[in-house]
């Protein structure tokens, strides 16, 4: 289960709502790349979830699909989102992770 703060939600809504398609969610997951090993993907799409995707439907009304490889990986995170003077955007806390480098971009994951 990956949790989603209402400030996240809020962000995701607003972005959701400028796109053409209707039927878009935001999709998670990780790839193999950065100094730790991993880095996380959050973008938003519009094509139909593939066959082997996990779906996960809020009562806010939104849609978070991440990929089966990727899920292991990001159960349990929480999906915040800030938007002050020092940082606006998403922010991943994952109890998945070992440790994250220096730059934040991406994250070792815990064994």
């Amino acid at each position: 289960m990956i949790n989603i703060t209402p400030s996240s939600a809020k962000a995701i809504k607003q972005k959701l709502s400028k796109r053409e398609n209707k039927n878009a969610y935001l999709r998670l997951g990780v790839k193999g790349s950065g100094c730790s090993g991993m880095m996380y993907v959050i973008e938003f799409d519009d094509e139909m979830p593939r066959e082997k995707d996990i779906a996960m439907m809020y009562d806010t009304g939104i849609q978070v699909v991440v990929d089966n490889k990727s899920i292991k990986y990001l159960d349990g995170m929480t999906l915040d989102y800030s938007n002050n003077l020092m940082k606006q955007g998403f922010e991943i806390k994952n109890p998945n992770e070992a440790s994250r480098c220096g730059c934040g971009k991406s994250f070792e994951p815990k064994q």
